[in-house]
């Protein structure tokens, strides 16, 4: 039956062959989290390998790069990331009534768009295809390329990537701390591909048909043993004089940038702040680090006087406060200066006499979201009032100050998705003892977006060795310790406070020392085999 499948794919052509792509991908996307069905990938890759197998090589370099491959990739790429990113309909339905005509944009156009770097993959993968086993590793090492350019090019987006599938279990995620998340999908789909070899299989072995698959199967359990074995052979201590309190006011977006809400939130977060609902809290001048949100405060604080005044009396002595804001830079200069002046989407840490102590200003900004790609020319083709409505936020300078609040070692602040771009974290990761990011998943409350989010930001904190603080407004709120582990965490359905210990770093991991280099060189060695088998079957 397998067999009659695997023929039935490879022979298939047309508007059939696109659809049984996209399926695939729609199929192999359910290994991603928050679903992590991981034999899912091992459903989808095979059904490419086949797809690709079915189709001639082109004789122009048109055919070799936009023919059959390139369509069977984008559909693919399409069904993958319709799955993956379906989710970012719900921010265009906060104000329906203004931007609910736009979510189809989000939902299909968005993914028809990155699809192409799977496209562009499949075409690549196919100028090295062969009638070998070796043609998965080619599959998946051109993938792999064009995944890293997702993640890259432009301002990058790089949102439900291959490797987040291996991050189902802790031992599998401790491959981060090596490979990173884009050597983790390499090896993910090297693995995942491998049943392809088994089906059609005349004129081979039944050994020959299954060694290929049980020698992945067997580098699964070596990297989820390895990772175990870490995990049991790392001692991971928390600082005593460090003790946090995380707020999550639970608010929703709708009601949160309301001009006449504005008191109502500042005074939840306080109150939330000075006394938690529950039991079993301390006191807050037993507190030494209170953390907000992002854009926690809807107005612009350092421009706040009379709120800088409230937060002095809410801190007791030694107490800082960390929390998203919005900000304007310069913020020198007169009045008028000030009010024409740049916005920022901003971390300030805030004393106990009320003085901003230190700042940063986020530098990935979210595309369609915080600002438009290309204002300038749809400005020159008279969309000028559409660019402007969307240009929300000023990027932040590349090189910024570092960031320590208190007695707190120095942090590397992270805003919303930031903290997804793997071995691109910033300079400061050097001198970082600790993450933090700082969130507003209310955008997507009620879908699988702030899941999501949150599986794939704990993987930085494996590539880092750093604990990673979390705070979220309706989203997960969570200590997280350098191997991934969740120390302590909220779910985010209603306002919470969540207190915790700062876990130790671990020493320096290969992914922090060296960034992309282990990546690098498993492509290199991946691809080099491909090169040498192609070269040594030709007649």
């Amino acid at each position: 039956m397998l067999t009659a499948l695997a023929n039935s794919l490879i022979l298939s052509f047309g508007w059939r062959r696109l659809l049984y792509s996209a399926l695939a991908g729609a199929v192999g996307a359910l290994s991603l989290p928050p679903f992590f069905v991981l034999p899912a990938l091992f459903v989808a890759m095979p059904v490419l390998v086949w797809l690709l197998d079915g189709i001639e090589p082109g004789t122009s370099w048109r055919q070799r790069v936009f023919g059959p491959a390139f369509w069977v990739g984008w559909a693919f790429g399409f069904g993958w990331l319709v799955v993956a990113l379906h989710w970012l309909g719900w921010a265009f339905f906060i104000e329906a009534e203004t931007f609910a005509w736009a979510a189809p944009l989000a939902i299909v156009g968005l993914p028809a768009v990155l699809a192409i770097f799977f496209g562009l993959g499949t075409s690549l993968a196919k100028l090295m295809w062969s009638d070998g086993g070796h043609r998965v590793l080619a599959l998946a090492g051109a993938l792999s390329i064009t995944e890293l350019a997702r993640g890259h090019i432009l301002s990058g987006f790089p949102w439900a990537m291959p490797g987040y599938a291996l991050s189902a279990t802790e031992p599998l995620m401790q491959m981060a701390s090596i490979f990173g998340v884009y050597g983790m999908g390499l090896f993910a789909l090297v693995v995942a591909a491998t049943p392809a070899l088994i089906w059609p299989g005349e004129g081979r072995t039944l050994v020959n048909r299954l060694a290929p698959l049980g020698a992945a199967i067997f580098g699964l359990g070596l990297a989820a043993g390895w990772g175990y074995w870490r995990i049991e052979t790392t001692d991971i201590a928390m600082r005593p004089d460090i003790r946090l309190r995380l707020v999550d006011p639970a608010l929703p977006q709708a009601e949160k940038w309301r001009p006449g809400n504005r008191e109502q939130v500042f005074a939840q977060l306080i109150d939330l702040s000075r006394s938690p609902p529950g039991v079993g809290f301390a006191p807050l001048d037993q507190v030494t680090q209170l953390i907000w949100p992002e854009a926690a405060l809807p107005f612009f604080v350092a421009e706040q006087s009379d709120a800088l005044s409230r937060i002095s009396r809410l801190l007791p002595p030694a107490t800082t406060l960390i929390t998203g804001t919005v900000r304007r830079k310069p913020e020198a200069g007169n009045a008028a200066d000030r009010q024409n002046a740049p916005v920022t989407n901003s971390i300030v840490a805030i004393n106990d006499v009320g003085e901003i102590v230190a700042g940063y200003d986020k530098r990935r900004l979210v595309p369609f979201g915080e600002y438009l790609p290309f204002a300038s020319a749809l400005g020159a083709v008279g969309l000028a009032p559409l660019a402007a409505s969307l240009n929300t936020f000023a990027p932040g300078d590349a090189v910024q100050a570092p960031f320590s609040a208190g007695n707190a070692p120095p942090l590397l602040p992270l805003i919303c998705y930031e903290a997804i771009f793997a071995g691109g974290l910033g300079p400061q990761t050097e001198t970082a003892q600790w993450l933090l990011n700082l969130t507003n998943d209310a955008w997507f409350a009620g879908s699988i977006g702030p899941a999501q989010h949150f599986e794939q930001v704990r993987l930085r904190a494996v590539e880092e060795g750093l604990p990673l603080v979390r705070v979220a407004n309706r989203g997960t709120t969570a200590i997280i310790d350098p191997l991934g582990r969740v120390v302590r965490s909220l779910n985010g359905s209603a306002p919470a406070v969540l207190d915790g210990p700062l876990p130790f770093p671990v020493k320096v991991t290969i992914a922090r020392r060296y960034l992309l280099l282990p990546f690098f060189i498993m492509l290199f060695v991946t691809l080099g085999i491909v090169l040498i088998r192609n070269r040594t079957q030709r007649p």
